[in-house]
């Protein structure tokens, strides 16, 4: 057989990688559908108009009491939800992107969070919030559980920096433990409800998601060409 007879064969050129797994994009739908259907119910139901709902006036005294413990704590955990902080979080989960070559990551890390909090502040606050008297969803809650949820997306499968697996958790469960903090907090210290903190968790959560899904269905198609040469 000759040396231009032979058979080509298959090579495939990396382009990106996903940022959800395939085996995770199903459960990554359906968790979004359940923050926003959590939302919706406690919109509709949960939340008191113009007082805390009877959900509220369970939970909050517990929460108040709890971590009334840590004045300490109540004094600068509130902080970290606000602009500057976020910010300054947002920018190095870009950076780390960036410097791993994610491109779709140093995206979804750039823009689920500005949209996250700019839907709850200017959209959901005024035209769903303000008629039920109520500062709903919390806006730190949902600063904080939309960086987490970045965190979350980032390490679930990251391309270069092959972290252990149990590395990983530890520092996903971190940023959920963070995010539950300040949002605890801003209910201990009466500037929010359980249920305004709740729906800013799922805002948040339900943005990233959503961030990473689609895309996922806008760059996956290209990410490993299966080059073919006539042969």
């Amino acid at each position: 057989m000759q040396l231009g007879t032979l058979p080509r064969t298959t090579r495939r050129e990396p382009v990106q990688q996903q940022l959800l797994p395939a085996r995770l994009r199903l459960p990554a739908a359906v968790l979004l559908v359940s923050c926003v259907a959590l939302t919706t119910v406690l919109a509709a139901l949960l939340v008191g108009r113009g007082k805390p709902g009877w959900l509220d006036s369970v939970v909050d005294p517990w929460i108040q009491a709890g971590l009334g413990r840590f004045p300490a704590l109540l004094h600068w955990l509130p902080d970290l939800g606000r602009l500057g902080p976020v910010t300054l979080m947002t920018l190095a989960l870009v950076c780390a992107c960036l410097a791993t070559r994610r491109w779709s990551g140093a995206v979804l890390a750039a823009v689920a969070t500005p949209v996250a909090t700019g839907l709850t502040e200017y959209v959901l606050k005024p035209y769903v919030g303000g008629p039920l008297d109520a500062a709903f969803p919390s806006g730190h809650a949902t600063s904080m559980f939309a960086l987490a949820a970045t965190c979350a997306v980032l390490l679930v499968d990251p391309p270069r920096l092959r972290l252990p697996r149990v590395v990983r958790l530890l520092l996903v469960l971190m940023a959920l433990a963070l995010a539950t903090a300040v949002a605890a907090a801003m209910v201990a210290i009466g500037a929010h409800t359980f249920t305004e903190a709740v729906a800013g968790a799922a805002v948040g959560s339900a943005v990233v998601l959503a961030g990473a899904l689609i895309l996922d269905l806008v760059v996956w198609p290209a990410a490993w060409r299966v080059i073919r040469r006539p042969g």
